[in-house]
Parts: structure tokens; C-alpha cells; sequence
């Protein structure tokens, strides 16, 4: 089985969902330290995924949900104590995981082979103590053998009967209300069928390829005719046996009444074009139609196709406006079209990107379960604060941007936080407080990650940098942000121990990288005894910038908008140079550095013209002024990213195709900032 089915992508989107929601479940009632109000909901979810898991043949992830599922059903009629609510949790925990790691498999395109059975024994015996402990109420366990009835039973596991003749039928099946994936569950009720039938004719017929056959079949239920040399007791024995099954209609037919069905199965159109529920149907059915209808799963990668066209719409209808046959013509009608376009394709290009962008929540919980996993193992005591885990950023940003947290998170508990009697002698809280927070700021998103811990040694991390040839200069040569810079160095640790979750120096690193594929930045501050905060700036999409375009000689660069802070001409100020020799200018009583683009890029400029233009750029609250020979106005521009082949230079970001072909390099202003 793989990923690419239908089936199982609708089982591995459902499942991952439910698992999600199951995690923060458990969760929540981990630190309210009460498992009641989500009993009911972990409770339906085991159920859920142990019926889908099964109908899919993954018997040990059906094994595992199930026996939650016996323990829930058993908790329902004892009173828990605090040490048991913990032991409950702890089993919903370990079951996610099995179910996260089984799920991932399938995702590659594996099968999913892992092992349950010490989980599942585990649980049986945990479920067993809890029974001795109250005999009146105790009951046997649940064998195995009962989970064989979320499996459609094959003509081979019942005692035929030996009959002669054909038998033909007709039935309708209606699923439970809570049932879901009716079209998957109707699919495996037809294929498991096949097996005792020698002909079978099912309305719809395109169960799992027509998204709309799930809500045909909750108004009109599944129907079948069917024609089968086996006798009427594996026949009923099958239709008795449906799990999920709420009512059916069956009827023994005739061969004329027979013949009439088949004619009028074959005028109905395959595809389910549009479901009429029927007036019998409740209103509640009615409402959970429509809201479902007003969600659908699209391939990201259409998405992404579709991105990469409205960015060629952009540049063919900047190609169009600035064509060259019309730059001598007044043409007043033309240009009212144009700008009627260009809101269009505004509006267009916002919408497609308001698609791409998902919240940061799901991201954000995991850092609370790596929290909660790592202070039981290493016994502190640290609780995690979020906030803003509903800001929004772009689908490839969420992809990317987990590792990072990670790895920042494990830091912040292993390294920052200390243990309880350290806190305690230096009168901190008893309890590490880790906060991590998102926000949009102008064209970023702003992750931030603060811990009360220890803070970075800044004189331990220089002497490790030095030892490794990192840094070459005294201490007092280098600021508190170009010493902290070092741990995102591969290989660079000051921990002297390795534990399960640092010490090896491949954590930070990855941070780095990452974040630079993203085209973010990193910015690390701290202070001794009093904890680290390390904040993270990624754009929100790369895909499309309104920019403002430079002349530097016979190149064109362009700047992104939101950075531009001002803009003046060079006569008005005057040039001075620091001690060290570089360029200074004066505005307004404080001096920026001045970066001239020719000379940085080595590119020629118009060298006779002493009077360009200077263009304040802000980032992370620093400025410096660029030199540019001159503005050419603003333009919206598709990024373009820079091929593996092309050397990466500080302050590139990318390239962008003009309207009139030519090719404009897309400025970094973070990356300006480091010169």
C-alpha cells in the first residue's frame, strides 16, 4: 500500500487529523490533571482510528487503538487518582507515537510493519491491575478475536452450506451518523463482497475516485444487486456481520425483478454530478453536508502550479504595459484597462496566497509534547508558554521551519533551563518557563523562542571558538552577537557531556541552515543568570514582492518596498569615513553606513555621475544606505530562485524577469546588514 492510493490518502488525511486532535487532547488534560472533559472525544477518536485502521488491513495500529479503547470503556465506571491519570496518558502518548511512526511509513510509500505487541500486552496488563482492584466490576479482557469483526469476512471464514442454485438479492446499506469515509467503508464492503458473489452491480459506482460519492451515499445510502452461487446463510451471515452499520434493506429477488433492476442500474450515470439530500434527512444532516462541503483537500502541488502561473501573468502583463510600440502613444482607454487588470490580478494573487497559508498551531503543539516528553526523562520541572500559534504562514514554511523549533526548544530545556535546586539557590522559580511566541511583522513572520534558564556563557563559547579557529581575535574584539553567532557552527558544542538530547553539536546548525533556506534570519541575545532568547525572521512568501527598482549602471536591481524606510539625493549630505574607512553619511545627527552597490558587486556605474541617489533600507531595527545611480519606480516582480549552479552572494535573494526581458537581481536587505 501507498501513499498515492485513494484510499489511503484519505485514510493517512483523516488519521493524521485525528491524531493531531488526540495529542492535544491529551495535553490539555495533562495539565489540568483531569481526564474527564476529553474522555468522551479520545474515546471516539480511538474508536475511529481503530475501525478505519482495521478496514485499511493495518492490524497493529487497529490492535493498539482498540485496547485504549477497552481501557476507556472499562475507566468509565472507576474513580481515577492523579498517578493514574498519568499512567492513562502516558499509554495515549505511547500510542501516538506508534501511530506517528506507522503513519509516516505509509507516507513514504512503506509498509507499515511495526510491532505492537509489547504495547498492546502492556496495556492489557495495566487494564488488568486496574480491574483486580475493583473485583466487583471486573470483566475479561477483550480477546483479539473481537477485533476480527472490523474486518469484512471473507467467504472462507463461514460454514458453507451446501445449496443448489443461484440466490440473487438487492441491498441498501445506510452507515452510522458518525460513521466517516462512507465511500471507503462502501468500497471494502463491495470488494470483500466480490468473494462470495459471481456478479455485482453497486450504485455509485465511482466510489472512491468522486469526492461527492461520500455524501450520495450518507442521503441514499449504498446500494447493491448482486447474483451468487453461495447458499442464503453465508449471504446473511455477511450482511449480519457489517460493522458501522446502521440499517439495511435486503431482499431475496427473482429473476425478472432481477432482470428489471440490472436495466435500470445501467441507465444511471456513473459519476455523482450532485447530491440532492432527501427531505427526510435531518436538518443536523443537512448542516454537516454543508459544512463539509465548504472544505476540500487540493494537492499542494496544484496549489504550487498554480502560484507559479499568476507569477507569469504578473510579468506578461508588465511586458504588455511597458511595451515598447506603445511608449510614444496616448492611450487613455488602454491605460484604464491596464490598471483595471493589474487590481485584478492583485486581488488574484492575494487570494492564492491567503490558500498557501496555514497557522502555526500544529507546529506549536509538538513543541509542547517534546517539552512534556523531555522534562519526565531528564526530571525538570519546565512548563511551556505559547502564544500567537494561530499567526499564518506559507505551507513551506510550516514544512520547513519544525526541525528548527525543535532543536531550539531541546536546547532551551537541556542547556538553559537549570535543575530545581540551582533555580531555587539563585531565587528563581522553582519552575523553568520557556516561551514561544509568532507575529506577523511587515512582510515576516517574527518566531520567538525565551527561556528564564542559565543564558549563553559568553566567555565559555569564545574559548571553544577559538579552540576550533572559529574566532582568532581577543574577546574584546567582537560583540555579544557575533560571539553567540558561533553555536550555529556545525560540530560546536559547550556541553562537555552528550546526553540523549545535546551535546553532540548537530543541533544549531540545522537551525542555521534551514532558516537560510527559508531566507530567514537569526538573531540570539542574552544575558548571563538570566536566560537566552532567540528569535527567528522569515518572509512570508518569496514567491511575488512589490520592489522598487535601482539603476546601477547597466544592471538593475530590485529592493523590496517594506524595506525602504526614505530616500534622498547625495549633494544634500556629505560623505565622511570612520577610522577603519568606511563610508559614513550624516542624517538628521546620526551616521549610517553607506554600501555604494557598484563597488560592493564590482559592476560598473555610471562613473561621471557624482549625483545618484541614497536609499535608507531598515532591518531589525538596523539601517545602512545603499547607492544606486537611479530609482526607476516601483514594480511587482516573481521571484525567481537562485540555481545551485550560481554562487550565492551576501544581499542576493534572487532574480526577477522584467517586462521588458531584461533581468533584475532582488536585493537581501539582511544580508546587506552583515557587511
Amino acid at each position: 500500500m501507498v501513499a498515492h492510493d485513494p484510499m489511503m490518502e484519505m485514510y493517512l488525511f483523516e488519521t493524521n487529523q485525528l491524531i493531531n486532535k488526540l495529542e492535544q487532547l491529551c495535553m490539555e488534560s495533562e495539565k489540568k490533571q483531569d481526564i474527564s472533559e476529553a474522555f468522551d472525544e479520545i474515546f471516539r477518536i480511538m474508536h475511529t482510528v481503530k475501525g478505519n485502521s482495521m478496514m485499511m488491513l493495518l492490524e497493529d495500529i487497529g490492535k493498539v487503538a482498540h485496547r485504549i479503547e477497552d481501557l476507556f470503556d472499562y475507566l468509565k465506571k472507576v474513580e481515577l487518582s492523579t498517578s493514574d491519570i498519568e499512567k492513562v496518558l502516558d499509554y495515549n502518548f505511547d500510542a501516538i507515537d506508534f501511530f506517528k511512526v506507522e503513519l509516516d511509513k505509509l507516507e513514504k510509500g512503506e509498509f507499515a510493519d511495526g510491532q505492537s505487541d509489547n504495547l498492546v500486552t502492556s496495556i492489557e496488563k495495566y487494564l488488568k491491575t486496574l480491574k483486580e482492584g475493583t473485583p466487583t466490576q471486573d470483566e475479561p479482557i477483550p480477546k483479539v478475536k473481537e477485533t476480527q469483526r472490523y474486518f469484512i469476512a471473507p467467504s472462507n471464514t463461514i460454514n458453507k452450506v451446501e445449496e443448489e442454485g443461484e440466490n440473487l438479492f438487492s441491498a441498501r446499506l445506510f452507515f452510522e451518523v458518525d460513521a466517516q469515509m462512507e465511500n471507503v467503508r462502501a468500497f471494502s464492503i463491495a470488494h470483500n463482497l466480490k468473494d462470495i458473489v459471481d456478479s455485482l452491480v453497486f450504485i455509485p459506482e465511482d466510489i472512491v475516485e468522486n469526492e461527492m460519492s461520500a455524501e450520495y451515499i450518507k442521503a441514499e445510502g449504498f446500494y447493491m444487486v448482486a447474483k451468487s452461487n453461495e447458499s442464503k446463510v453465508i449471504i446473511d451471515g455477511f450482511f449480519k456481520d457489517l460493522p458501522y452499520i446502521d440499517r439495511h434493506e435486503f431482499e431475496y429477488l427473482d429473476q425478472e425483478k432481477y432482470n428489471m433492476l440490472m436495466t435500470e442500474i445501467s441507465g444511471v450515470p456513473e459519476v455523482v454530478e450532485e447530491i440532492v439530500v432527501t427531505q427526510s434527512a435531518s436538518e443536523k444532516t443537512d448542516e454537516i453536508v454543508q459544512i463539509k462541503q465548504s472544505f476540500i483537500s487540493v494537492d499542494v502541488n496544484k496549489v504550487d502550479q498554480l502560484m507559479d502561473l499568476v507569477g507569469e501573468l504578473v510579468v506578461a502583463e508588465s511586458m504588455v504595459i511597458n511595451n515598447q510600440d506603445l511608449s510614444d502613444l496616448q492611450l487613455n482607454n488602454f491605460e484604464k484597462a491596464s490598471r483595471q487588470l493589474r487590481l485584478v490580478i492583485n486581488e488574484m494573487q492575494d487570494v492564492i496566497m491567503s490558500v498557501r497559508m496555514v497557522p502555526l498551531t500544529i507546529t506549536f503543539q509538538k513543541m509542547s509534547r517534546i517539552v512534556r516528553d523531555m522534562k519526565k526523562k531528564i526530571g525538570k520541572e519546565v512548563v511551556l508558554e505559547l502564544n500567537g500559534e494561530t499567526t499564518e504562514v506559507d505551507k513551506n514554511v510550516i514544512e520547513k521551519i519544525g526541525d528548527p523549533l525543535m532543536h531550539i526548544i531541546r536546547n532551551a530545556v537541556d542547556h538553559g533551563i537549570e535543575d530545581e535546586a540551582t533555580r531555587l539557590g539563585s531565587g528563581k522559580e522553582r519552575v523553568g518557563k520557556i516561551s514561544l511566541s509568532a507575529k506577523h511583522v511587515g512582510g515576516n513572520v517574527v518566531i520567538n523562542v525565551k527561556d528564564d534558564g542559565k543564558g549563553l556563557d559568553k566567555e565559555k563559547i569564545y574559548e571553544k571558538a577559538f579552540e576550533k579557529g572559529l574566532l582568532t581575535d581577543p574577546i574584546e574584539s567582537y560583540s555579544d552577537q557575533e560571539i553567540y553567532v558561533m553555536i550555529m557552527n556545525a560540530g560546536f558544542s559547550t556541553k562537555s557531556e552528550v546526553s540523549e538530547f545535546s551535546g553532540r553539536g548537530v543541533g544549531m546548525d540545522v537551525v542555521s541552515k534551514n532558516i537560510d533556506a527559508l531566507g530567514g534570519t537569526i538573531l540570539i541575545d542574552s544575558e548571563k543568570g538570566k536566560g537566552s532568547e532567540i528569535s527567528i525572521l522569515i518572509p512570508l512568501t518569496l514567491a511575488i514582492v512589490d520592489g522598487m527598482m535601482m539603476r546601477v549602471g547597466e544592471s538593475i536591481f530590485t529592493l523590496p518596498i517594506m524595506s525602504i524606510k526614505e530616500s534622498f539625493i547625495v549633494e544634500q549630505h556629505k560623505v565622511i569615513n570612520d577610522p577603519e574607512g568606511q563610508e559614513m553619511i550624516m542624517v538628521r545627527g546620526e551616521c549610517y553606513p553607506l554600501i555604494r552597490l557598484n563597488e560592493h558587486y564590482e559592476i560598473e556605474g555610471d562613473i561621471e555621475n557624482e549625483q545618484g541617489i541614497f536609499v535608507m533600507v531598515e532591518h531589525d531595527d538596523k539601517q545602512v544606505l545603499l547607492f544606486a545611480d537611479e530609482l526607476i519606480g516601483e514594480q511587482q516582480v516573481v521571484v525567481k530562485s537562485l540555481s545551485k549552479y550560481v554562487k550565492k552572494v551576501s544581499g542576493i535573494t534572487g532574480f526577477a524577469l522584467l517586462g521588458d526581458g531584461r533581468i533584475s537581481m532582488i536585493l537581501d536587505p539582511s544580508g546587506l546588514m552583515i557587511v
